[in-house]
């Protein structure tokens, strides 16, 4: 197929004006890093040890999370805080030293485990209200409800992502039937003070629904 002559010459100016650009691809943003540890105060500033001594970090709230008024509400004498945290990580690699701009708050607490939880690493999210008191574990394994006064139930579950960001897991098996919600809003625990990333609201059977805060463990971030 042959292009008109009069076509050809119309095409030049349109042709001699383009140019060759390279073609760049827009940077993509540095991937969060998870770390937990023990929070304190470090002059002005707070200071996060990192549960494996591998790093000593000042913390810079990025997120703009309040970090530093949620720690002066749970701290209580000089017992370090642990933090579960999200955010860029600069720190020297000989050292360990430097600093962590924080852009998640996963968790901020004063009791519990802490460093010490061996099971974190293999939880998807830990939930748990008061009044009454119940706890919901989900792992690879399964989810484990427990609640006073009742041996733990250990069911299946179904998993289910919302466009809203909120995640459910379910279960209806031996006679039961178990709903977790979970919503991605900050929450405070009403006894222990602990503040979670995630508002959780728990449904057994046909039971007046639970409220309750949620965080998601080491297998999911």
């Amino acid at each position: 197929m042959r292009i008109a002559p009069v076509l050809a010459l119309g095409l030049l100016p349109l042709l001699g004006g383009c140019q060759w650009l390279p073609w760049t691809a827009e940077p993509s943003a540095p991937t969060p890093v998870r770390l937990q540890g023990e929070l304190s105060r470090a002059g002005e500033m707070l200071m996060l040890v990192t549960c494996n001594q591998q790093h000593r970090l000042l913390l810079l709230d990025a997120g703009q999370l309040g970090l530093d008024e949620a720690a002066v509400r749970l701290q209580t004498g000089s017992t370090p805080l642990f933090a579960d945290l999200g955010g860029q990580l600069d720190a020297a690699p000989q050292s360990g030293d430097g600093l962590y701009a924080v852009e998640r708050l996963y968790r901020l607490q004063a009791e519990g485990r802490g460093c010490d939880d061996a099971s974190f690493k293999r939880l998807i999210v830990h939930a748990s209200g008061n009044e009454p008191g119940w706890s919901v574990r989900v792992s690879g394994g399964g989810m484990v409800l427990e609640r006073p006064n009742a041996p733990p139930l250990a069911l299946p579950y179904l998993e289910e992502s919302l466009p809203d960001g909120r995640l459910s897991f379910s279960s209806e098996a031996d006679g039961q039937r178990i709903e977790l919600w979970l919503t991605p809003e900050r929450c405070e625990d009403s006894m222990s003070g602990t503040v979670s990333h995630l508002q959780a609201r728990l449904r057994v059977n046909r039971e007046a629904p639970l409220s309750g805060c949620a965080a998601l463990g080491g297998a999911r971030n």
